[in-house]
């Protein structure tokens, strides 16, 4: 909810925001707290919603400082971010601190001669006991760069043109969920579904095409409110209101990089500039259709994370991990639904679908991860697996967001194919089910049985919390889709994979592969082969065919911590990798059809 200009007026806690120094990337913030306690303590979070590691924001945290009028008052450390102030409680207590921001990505804070970003969890201390009343921000202008504007999704109080002045949040959680972008950025304003969105657009080249890309995220964007707030059949009682009155699109464009992070009513993206449309040319790239991917998938998080949330993310605690094991629905059902919905908006064909979820199956066959972990404890393992992979990743772990998208893959068609019910009519159910707010897995198993007539234990038992194949072939039949298999690759053939930009660096070594079998280790330097008494350097691993001919056996020569190393490879028959083909594309339209 938002504040009156009242309420706004009185906010117990109030932070002041300037980019203090933006060569040092300081941002200098000033706290206020009008009544603090006796005990005030504060913390700064040691994570962020949507990205589950403790990233420990309080290490770019330094010269904090605290006063009661004139008179500096005593500030303890109790722990890595947390401290405690003795206050005087009749007199608000001021709080200074500067915050170091130099990660370019969605998830902290960044400030240079370019561009600032920051995430309130990066830079707004929380202060106990206080968490639920209001809170107000002021941005203020960079004198240096008359040119910059500010742009967030919290709701303005006193603002100017550029977007600097005061803000206001009903709450804590409110305040940090509001990213701020600031600089001179292009914008655009549209609307969807009858409600107002704004794109900016920071570091984009002259090519830039903005207005193709708006064009593209407002058919993104009506297409998801049509999906959430059908007006017929089952869907009818969600109504047609969104969960918000505007929505903020903050893209980040870079040389090298993708990503971007949910928040209630905006999201920050990073993406290649190479990756947006240009002007002149009308072809969507592999890129752009990766970039409208990650548009589709955050905007679609405005439900499916942020509002329906599992339950254990009812109230966040923002010091420590936050388990569930349900990314498998509100990542992987998002990742589902983002591609499916490109389709529906009429933003990409049937071919380029087919192609995007041919690469998604292929990724989760090829992850020896899969038969040892269930994407439910996937799931709960995020804050020590997924966001902390080493070259043995893909050996011990599956990704909630590939498999999970399976798993919705499975219920649509099954569904479907049973006729009673599809996927999109049970996400709508829950969204009503839940009032828009926690879920558990019961609910979901319910809504199941509910609408398809069925209970759908056994499948949940085997397709979230089990490690056997997807019955993905079976179930795509129906709908015209046929499987070929063809010959995978080469680094699949021999379960590894490797860097070739100097030589042949091998990242991972894949669980019951060639490559294991023959004692080739992760950080091994592949150096050369030797076949029938020659050998020979090899410059890329595909060499290793051309050297090879038919021989099956041969000797590798690696490098492991400068000593070489001569290893015996059995090259394997050709391992398979799927083909997915459109059999008849008058069964994939009820699915797949774009909706008016």
């Amino acid at each position: 909810m938002s504040l009156t200009a009242r309420t706004a007026g009185t906010a117990g806690v109030h932070y002041q925001v300037e980019a203090a120094d933006l060569n040092a990337h300081l941002w200098r913030v000033t706290l206020t707290v009008e009544q603090p306690a006796a005990q005030q303590t504060v913390s700064l979070p040691a994570w962020i919603p949507g990205s589950y590691l403790l990233r420990e924001f309080a290490k770019n945290l330094q010269r904090l400082a605290a006063r009661q009028g004139s008179k500096a008052v005593n500030l303890q450390q109790l722990d890595k971010a947390t401290w405690q102030v003795e206050c005087v409680p009749s007199s608000p207590l001021v709080l200074t601190y500067e915050v170091y921001a130099f990660d370019n990505s969605v998830r902290t804070a960044w400030l240079d001669a370019n561009r600032g970003f920051f995430n309130g969890t990066s830079l707004c201390l929380k202060v106990h006991g206080q968490e639920t009343s209001p809170h107000s921000v002021e941005l203020l202008p960079v004198a240096s760069k008359p040119n910059w504007e500010a742009a967030t999704g919290l709701p303005a109080y006193k603002v100017g043109k550029r977007g600097f002045g005061t803000y206001v949040a009903s709450d804590y959680d409110e305040l940090v969920d509001c990213p701020v972008e600031m600089g001179a950025f292009w914008s655009a304003d549209f609307k969807a579904g009858g409600v107002p969105h704004r794109v900016v657009v920071a570091g984009a080249a002259e090519s830039f095409d903005g207005a193709r890309f708006t064009a593209d995220v407002q058919k993104i964007c009506e297409a998801e409110i049509r999906f959430w707030h059908a007006s017929k059949g089952p869907a009818s009682r969600t109504g047609k209101r969104t969960p918000h009155k505007s929505y903020l699109f903050m893209l980040n464009c870079v040389d090298d990089g993708y990503g971007g992070l949910e928040h209630r009513n905006s999201t920050a993206l990073i993406a290649s500039r190479r990756d947006l449309p240009r002007v002149g040319e009308s072809r969507k790239t592999d890129g752009y259709v990766t970039l409208l991917g990650l548009v589709s998938h955050e905007y679609f998080h405005t439900w499916n994370v942020k509002h329906l949330r599992p339950a254990e993310f009812t109230n966040y605690d923002y010091a420590r991990e936050n388990y569930t094991q349900l990314l498998w629905f509100f990542e992987g059902f998002t990742s589902y639904y983002d591609d499916v919905l490109l389709r529906r908006a009429g933003v990409i064909d049937d071919t380029v679908y087919f192609k995007l979820l041919n690469k998604t199956i292929n990724q989760v066959m090829q992850t020896p991860g899969r038969e040892v972990q269930a994407v439910a404890q996937a799931s709960f393992d995020a804050w020590v697996k997924y966001y902390r992979q080493d070259e043995n990743t893909p050996n011990a772990t599956v990704s909630y967001y590939t498999k999970g998208s399976l798993v919705a893959l499975c219920f649509d068609l099954t569904l479907r194919a049973e006729g009673r019910t599809t996927l999109d009519d049970v996400m709508r159910a829950l969204w009503q089910r839940c009032k828009a707010g926690p879920m558990t897995e019961a609910d979901f198993a319910a809504v199941l049985k509910e609408l398809g007539g069925r209970a759908f234990t056994r499948e949940i038992a085997a397709w979230v919390h089990g490690t056997k194949e997807l019955p993905l072939e079976e179930l795509l039949k129906p709908f015209g889709v046929n499987v070929v298999q063809d010959p995978s690759q080469l680094q699949q053939r021999l379960g590894v994979r490797v860097t070739e930009n100097s030589g042949i660096q091998v990242k991972t070594v894949l669980r019951g592969g060639a490559a294991e079998q023959a004692g080739i280790a992760a950080g091994d330097e592949w150096i050369g082969v030797e076949v029938a008494g020659h050998g020979w350097r090899m410059g890329k691993l595909d060499d290793l065919l051309l050297y090879a001919g038919h021989h099956k056996k041969m000797q590798v020569l690696v490098s492991r911590d400068r000593r070489l190393m001569r290893l015996e490879l059995n090259l394997p028959a050709s391992s398979i990798t799927w083909r997915l083909v459109v059999r008849d594309a008058a069964l994939v339209q009820p699915w797949l059809a774009p909706q008016t």
